[in-house]
């Protein structure tokens, strides 16, 4: 987990293919380009973004005649890559933004208040983020906001990364625990919630981090709008269902037994806070049917989460 989030993963996967080229002593850099590329795409499975940004890196560098030639285009297709996912993810919050004006405009100047499960910021997609992106445009734009901020166990991904992310840029916002969201919202007190996703279906399920789903059906129960924001190389047009086709990666057990974070002398340290004989189950991702979602946020524009509507913005799939 040195690098995580989906954009962000599918990009490292992509200078990855450069360095792999460059480092290559075997004397057959063609068939050290097909061998790297699938050690790379099985270290994360249920992140998309990671298979379909080298398999495009593959595909570029077929035809190149020499191994300098390919280094050179890797190099310059992975950066190419990083760009991209940065003008995408720019685009996100450019339509996203237009959610949270449209929710201010009706709520007189009160602060909109914004749910977001894990980490979908710019730790996670090198620039802006996707869930994120629609918070920083809405906060440049000076319109008042607060992020209610899961802390998405077991990795705290949303304490540790979302939180250190929003109070860096100064937007306000509450760490809650991940159980605390369906209460809020019967309250009234969540008017929108965005999250990120590293797969989503052709016919718009979403898989994403593990507890997405609760927040889905609290949402959907609370007739609270439930927006996924992602680029187009999060979709994977080859899948129809989600829950039975989009493989689901099941981690380290310790990730539960174990929790780490600054200890009082201002060390970082773990402490195990599950008994040594309790065995562990780890599903660090679920989905969320497409019918739970009110729409899916791409760098194309805002759609529904069905096949039809996707294809409407990506038609070229």
């Amino acid at each position: 987990m040195t690098v995580r989030g989906a954009p962000l993963i599918g990009v490292t996967g992509a200078f990855g293919i450069y360095l792999g080229l460059i480092n290559d002593k075997s004397g057959d850099w063609r068939k050290e380009l097909i061998q790297n590329a699938d050690y790379l795409k099985s270290a994360r499975p249920t992140a998309v973004n990671l298979a379909i940004l080298i398999d495009e890196m593959v595909r570029q560098l077929a035809d190149c005649e020499t191994k300098e030639i390919a280094c050179n285009m890797a190099f310059e297709e992975a950066n190419r890559m990083k760009l991209r996912e940065i003008a995408w993810s720019e685009a996100i919050g450019d339509y996203g933004c237009e959610l949270i004006e449209a929710i201010s405009r009706k709520k007189n100047g009160q602060p909109v208040n914004i749910l977001t499960h894990c980490n979908a910021g710019w730790l996670a997609c090198i620039d802006w983020g996707t869930a994120t992106a629609p918070i920083y445009k809405a906060f440049q734009k000076q319109i008042p906001i607060h992020v209610w901020v899961d802390e998405t166990r077991p990795r705290n991904q949303g304490a540790r990364l979302t939180a250190w992310e929003l109070s860096q840029e100064g937007v306000p916002h509450t760490v809650i625990p991940d159980n605390a969201g369906g209460h809020l919202m019967q309250h009234g007190v969540v008017d929108l919630c965005i999250v990120g996703s590293d797969r989503t279906t052709s016919t718009g399920d979403v898989a994403n981090k593990i507890g997405t789903y609760l927040k889905a059906l609290a949402a959907f129960d609370n007739n609270i709008p439930f927006y996924v924001a992602l680029p187009s190389s999060s979709i994977d047009f080859t899948m129809k269902d989600g829950i039975r086709e989009i493989p689901i990666e099941q981690r380290d057990a310790e990730e539960v037994s174990w929790m780490e974070g600054k200890l009082e002398n201002g060390q970082i340290g773990k402490i195990r806070i599950v008994n040594e004989q309790s065995p562990v189950a780890n599903f660090g991702f679920d989905v969320t049917p497409a019918k739970y979602i009110t729409g899916l946020i791409t760098e194309r524009g805002i759609c529904k989460a069905n096949q039809e509507d996707i294809l409407s913005l990506f038609p070229e799939a």
